[in-house]
């Protein structure tokens, strides 16, 4: 059997943002370890994370790194 005879009908199709979410890490750099911490915030602020659903934790440990990031500038 060729490719061209290969029934692909069923398959769905992937969305842009299926394809940003992959994770292809071979030839790259391993991605850093992360730690795990306690750290307290207000009630609210955590609930709204959590409300946005799956990889809250992500969406905020990014936040931190662009505050880190935009505060480097000048520090060594």
């Amino acid at each position: 059997m060729s490719d061209k005879d290969i029934d692909t009908t069923d398959i769905p199709e992937i969305s842009p943002e299926q394809f940003a979410r992959a994770a292809i890490r071979r030839g790259l750099k391993p991605a850093p370890s992360k730690v795990q911490l306690t750290i307290r915030v207000d009630r609210d602020v955590l609930h709204w994370y959590r409300r946005q659903g799956r990889g809250y934790q992500t969406r905020i440990n990014r936040l931190l790194r662009a505050y880190m990031e935009a505060h480097r500038e000048g520090t060594a």
